[in-house]
């Protein structure tokens, strides 16, 4: 089944905010719910998308979403997330950065500072911070993965465990209600467990689409993390066991 122009415009907003709903597009596209309704649910028989209650989400479940479509989805808010979380790096700190697009933005946010000392098995986030001639980079050893410029594998753990960071930023592929952080890549789960072993602070960094998918592979819990870096409120649940667990939450917006 083909797409219709206003279906792949309407795949094209899910891919950017990662998800759709039903009544903001049919006020857009000045048609009726019940045609967005049908629109949706061809697109989920398709495979594009997964019905939620009120609209959409992109489809994930055991591959993950394109490199490029994720690294516009929700581009602004993990533009805001990256700031906030940058501004708690002060100058002279030792970082690692892991792979994502999110971890990027913050990489984006450091051109700035003095004096780092960033860890990574990001090609991306290495090359972005080549224009700061403030900052030292080390790129950890590993198989490069070509889809996403990442480096996994025994060799990225093993120069990974040669460090200890003051800080970790990380991303996730998911977030779930229970506080798992989650991912697709198996060795890259191991990679995200040893750097969150190396640091004496972790830092997540996570918009809310992260809420909206899953991920088949746990890297760790919220209880790990010293600070979350969000752009909306967590679910009541979660909230009360981030509290439990001393992991703060920032909103930024």
């Amino acid at each position: 089944m083909s797409l219709s122009f206003r279906q792949s415009d309407i795949l094209n907003i899910a891919r950017q905010d990662g998800r759709v709903m039903v009544e903001d597009l049919a006020a857009r596209f000045n048609v009726t719910v019940q045609t967005i309704r049908r629109d949706l649910s061809e697109l989920s028989d398709m495979g594009k998308l997964d019905r939620v209650h009120g609209g959409a989400v992109l489809r994930s479940g055991v591959s993950n979403i394109g490199y490029e479509d994720r690294r516009a989805m929700n581009a602004e808010s993990k533009a805001l997330i990256a700031q906030h979380c940058a501004q708690d790096i002060p100058d002279g700190a030792s970082i690692f950065l892991n792979i994502g697009t999110s971890t990027e933005s913050v990489a984006r946010q450091l051109l700035g500072h003095k004096d780092l000392m960033v860890v990574t098995n990001n090609m991306n986030v290495a090359n972005i911070l080549v224009e700061n001639p403030n900052c030292q980079i080390v790129v950890a050893g590993g198989v490069l993965r070509r889809s996403d410029g990442g480096l996994v594998g025994n060799l990225t753990v093993a120069t990974i465990e040669q460090f200890k960071f003051d800080f970790a930023i990380i991303g996730c592929s998911a977030l779930d209600t229970a506080g798992d952080l989650l991912d697709f890549d198996f060795q890259e789960v191991r990679v995200s467990q040893t750097i969150i072993a190396q640091a004496r602070k972790t830092c997540l960094v996570a918009d809310q689409t992260k809420f909206q998918r899953t991920a088949p592979a746990r890297i760790a819990s919220l209880s790990e993390v010293d600070m979350f870096y969000t752009d909306q409120p967590l679910p009541a649940g979660l909230a009360v066991k981030c509290t439990e667990w001393q992991t703060q939450v920032k909103l930024c917006s």
